[in-house]
Order: C-alpha cells, then structure tokens, then sequence
C-alpha cells in the first residue's frame, strides 16, 4: 500500500468508513483511529491515540506477530476478539488485516483495519435479502400487469351476465355471477396492493417519529380494545426525521397489527404486551452505506414468535404463518423502510420477538 504520510495521519477519510481503522507503529504505539474504532470501544480518539493496539485485543499473539514482520511488507489476516467496550461487556469478534505502510524499514507504520464479524454477517444478510426482494418485486409487478387487464376483462363479462340473468329472473344464475365478481374485486384489490408501493413517489417530509408512533398505537388499541397493552419507552431527543409519513405509519401499522395478531392467545388471556421503543444509533452501515446518525424503533411483542419454516422467509410476499392472511404486510413494510434506505431486522424467541425498524436520518 502506498498511501502518501500526510494522508494517512489524517483522520477524516478514515471516519468515512464503517470498518474500525487505526495506523499503528511496529512498537503496537497507535497513531490516529477512525470514529467507527472510538464508537466500537467507546473511547476516544485522543485516549486511544499514543496507547498501545495490543490492549485492544483479548488475545494480542497475532498482532504481536503481524507487527514484527512489517519490514517485510507483508499483509497478514486473521480473527481476533475485541474486548467489550465497558466492563462486563460481551467481547467483539472482528477479521483483521494488517497491511504495512510504505514508510521503509522495520519501524514502519501498518495500516490495521477490522471488520465485526456479526456486521459482516449482517451486511451479507442484508445484501441477499435486498436482491431477493428486488426479484420477488418485479416478478410480482410483471405478475400483476398481466392478471389486471385480464381480471378486469373477467369482471366485465360477469357483470353483463348478472344483468342479463336478472331480467330473465334467473336467480341461481345471478348468485354464480355475484361469486365472480366478488372475487375478481378481491383479485384486483391484492394486485393494486402489489403495486402500489411502486406507482407514487414519495411525499416526503419533516415528521417526529413519535407522532408515527402514536398514531399507530391508536389505531391498533382501537382494533383490540382489550386484553392487549402498548406500551411506551421512547427516547425524546430524538431528530425529525425527513420521510413520507404515510408510508412509515403503514409500515410501523404492518408490524404492530402483524404482532397483535399473533398475540391472539394472550389477548384472551388478557396479558398481551407490545413494547414500542425508540432509541439514537450512531455510525451505522446498511447495505454498504455508511450513516452518521439513524433512528432506531423496536417493536416487541410477548407472542409465541416467528414459525421456524417462515424464519428465512417472513419478509417475502404472499407468504403467510396465519390462516387468511394475504402475507403482504411484512413485504410492504420491508419495501416502505428501504425505501426511505432503512432496514428491518428481527430477533425470534418464543416470549420476545422484536422487530428493529433502523432508518437513517438526513
């Protein structure tokens, strides 16, 4: 690597990227650290600047050794574990490369980059869940231009039989006809409902998320008057967010409506919770962008928890763990979120399963 001394001293571009960067000498002496390294260890810069590297690592074997070799210009990659950024914390596993810095001699100084494995695997989860989704969408848009013209064909032909079954005082006739075109509108509801995501622009604005909050904790607790509670932890220094409110309020409604109807068996019981939480995010990478600042919405439900079959694939249209259902809620969420460059995750277990809506602010 050739990067000229002045550049590599300067901490700016490095704060541009989501991996944990330092430069450190052959003594493990560190030089300048990025802001994504403060954020990981919660220290800062200037604490962490003239301390040594190795004290980062719960094992520093490895970069010990990478450290003496880097006269030889020799790149060296291996895991290593982080210690938790406050005492009692749990340890953070990253992928190390150490690459020397052409400075001459074995006193140069290395370039040590650091990827969190967990963000790793999450940053290839959300990769491949954004593709599939981005084929699912347009296989289902194509689907839908096909089945309108015809459905609305269909309808047509229907109405013209109900009309002349009705003159013809045909009642056994008129009740086919009803059947068809009850659900040739079904049929061309679900469609508009497919495309509709896709169709408008959006309408974007300056909104506080707890009024999106608010909003749809009344109209759930309207649907389910009793035996489901809502609960609030919300964080008030929250930024406005620039978004289209109607289709964050429809995404946010997706979620907690698809949490109250699972909780259907408490709700009879009368112990049905959903928690609605709110908190900052700092520094955070979705997909391969990185944001300085994101909000960070929880939606936490006391139910059963996700199928195990429908775990790889809630988020995926027309796929349904509950009897009648279209399996679109979730998918239209998904679609709204990234949108706005957001993401949902969630975490399943049978008692807390939460859904995290992460979207950035601008």
């Amino acid at each position: 690597m050739s990067t000229p001394p002045d550049s590599v001293a300067a901490p700016e571009a490095f704060d541009l990227l989501s991996t944990l960067v330092a430069v450190v000498r052959a003594d493990g002496r560190c030089e300048t650290v990025n802001s994504a390294l403060e954020n990981a260890l919660c220290q800062s810069r200037r604490k962490l600047v003239q301390g040594q590297a190795l004290d980062w690592f719960v094992d520093p074997a490895p970069l010990r050794d990478a450290l003496k070799r880097t006269g030889e210009l020799i790149v060296s990659r291996f895991e290593a574990t982080l210690h938790g950024p406050v005492l009692g914390a749990h340890p953070l596993p990253v992928h190390v490369v150490v690459s020397p810095l052409e400075r001459g001699g074995a006193g140069a100084s290395v370039l040590l980059e650091m990827t969190e494995i967990e963000q790793q695997s999450r940053q290839d989860r959300e990769e491949r869940t954004h593709r599939l989704a981005r084929e699912q969408k347009e296989l289902l848009r194509n689907l839908a231009h096909e089945v309108k013209n015809p459905l609305g064909g269909i309808r047509g032909a229907a109405q013209l039989l109900a009309m002349e079954a009705s003159a013809r005082h045909f009642a056994e006739s008129a009740e086919y006809t009803d059947v068809i075109i009850h659900e040739a509108d079904r049929l061309q509801a679900l469609v508009d409902r497919l495309l509709a995501p896709h169709q408008h622009a959006l309408v974007l604005g300056d909104v506080n998320i707890h009024e999106i909050c608010e909003r749809v904790r009344s109209v759930v607790l309207a649907e389910f008057p009793r035996g489901l509670a809502i609960l609030r932890d919300y964080d008030a220094s929250l930024p406005e967010l620039r978004c289209d409110r109607e289709r964050l309020i429809q995404a946010l409604l997706n979620i907690v409506r698809n949490a109250a109807q699972a909780l259907a068996e408490r709700i009879a019981q009368g112990d049905a919770v959903i928690t609605l939480r709110t908190r900052v995010a700092r520094q955070v990478t979705i997909g391969h962008q990185r944001f300085k600042l994101a909000i960070e919405l929880q939606v936490q439900d006391n139910g059963p928890g996700v199928p195990p079959e429908l775990r790889e694939r809630i988020f995926q249209p027309l796929v349904s763990g509950r009897e009648g259902g279209t399996g679109l809620g979730l998918a239209l969420a998904q679609t709204f979120v990234q949108q706005h460059e957001g993401t949902i995750e969630y975490d399943n277990s049978p008692g807390a399963t939460r859904f995290t809506l992460l979207i950035p602010v601008r």
